[in-house]
Parts: structure tokens; C-alpha cells; sequence
């Protein structure tokens, strides 16, 4: 079967185990309940969504079964390695069809960013949701004929993370999405709470 994968990454839901650079800034409490908002938030949003199947994607892989995790979607480990390898596999597991990955952190994403993100998929190999700080949301493939390897010798949690995965696109014809922020530090997080 052919279809459109949307793969929300996810760590389990517990203090320091998650957002370590954000609860170091707002403390652990504070962090863990935006995360574990966030993400129930993001699940409502996107994974009743039948334009697209939505899979969650869990670190470490025996917090599958989590109950803290939200109920009722496929769930999938994301494996070893770091986080390049992580979504290199996901992208090479999947059955056939567009993916799109995204994060668990970013809460302005809304059905229309992914519904841009797969239709950008069927004239372009590769698509990216920039970040405000030098990173990406949303990373998205066509996966066809093959699965290219975009994700190697990439500066994670650095301003050059979209840069260098860029730059491994070599051939391959890139769409953008919106640019959306996620929340990694005190200052994205006060900024949100305004917003919000």
C-alpha cells in the first residue's frame, strides 16, 4: 500500500529525560508539562487527519508501550544513533510513500504546514520546514526511485542543521514550508507564552 507518512518524533515524557536544555532555564516541572501538552496538543491536530497516516516515532524504543504516550496512532522506535541515523532509518522503514518527520516541540504546526509539506513532495524529491534558529521542524522525502542519504555529517542542535543537510541534497530538488520555531530555550518558551 501507497501512502502519505507522517512521522512525529517523541521521546518519552519524562523530567530530564526530555527538553534538558529548557528545564535547565524554566525548571524540570515546567518543561515536562509543556512537553507532555504539546504533544497531546500536536496529536489532536494532525493524527485524525485521513490525508496522511500519523506515526508516532519513540526514543528510547521500549517507551512504546508508555501509557504517558498519547493512545490510539501507530507507534514505532526511532532505533540507535544519533538523531540523523534516527531519521535516515524511519525514512528507509516506511512502506511506500511520502514521508514527512517532524518534532514533538513545535506548537504552531497545523494540519495545513503538513498538507503544504506532501503536496510540495509530488513535484520536489526533498522538502524542509526551516527553524528560526539555523534548524529545521519538518523534513520530508519523496523516497522515490530511492531513498537519498541527506541526513550524514549534519551539526545537530547547531545554527548549520539545515545548511549541511542541505548541502547533502546534492541532485535533488528541495521545497520550503513555513518557518516555524521550536521551543528549546527559555527565551523560545517566554516568547511562546505570550503568544499564546
Amino acid at each position: 500500500m501507497t501512502g502519505r507518512w507522517l512521522v512525529v518524533m517523541a521521546k518519552r515524557p519524562r523530567a530530564f529525560a526530555v527538553k534538558s536544555r529548557l528545564a535547565a532555564e524554566i525548571g524540570a516541572t515546567e518543561a515536562i508539562r509543556f512537553y507532555r501538552t504539546n504533544l497531546a496538543r500536536l496529536m489532536r491536530a494532525l493524527a485524525g487527519d485521513a490525508r496522511w497516516t500519523t506515526v508516532l516515532a519513540v526514543t528510547p524504543d521500549p517507551a512504546v508501550t508508555d501509557r504517558a504516550l498519547p493512545a490510539g496512532l501507530a507507534r514505532i522506535g526511532q532505533g540507535a544513533g544519533d538523531l540523523g541515523a534516527r531519521m535516515q532509518r524511519i525514512m528507509e522503514t516506511m512502506p511506500p510513500g511520502p514521508v514527512v518527520i517532524i518534532g514533538s516541540d513545535i506548537p504552531g504546526v497545523r494540519p495545513a504546514h503538513i498538507d503544504v509539506a506532501f503536496r510540495l513532495l509530488g513535484r520536489h524529491d526533498a522538502v524542509f520546514g526551516p527553524a528560526a534558529d539555523g534548524g529545521y521542524w519538518l523534513v520530508g522525502l519523496r523516497r522515490r526511485p530511492m531513498v537519498p542519504r541527506i541526513f550524514d555529517g549534519v551539526r545537530w542542535s547547531s545554527e548549520h542543521a539545515l545548511a549541511d543537510t542541505q548541502a547533502n541534497c546534492t541532485g535533488l530538488s528541495i521545497g520550503l514550508v513555513a518557518s516555524l520555531t521550536d521551543i528549546d530555550t527559555g527565551e523560545d518558551w517566554r516568547a511562546w507564552r505570550r503568544q499564546s
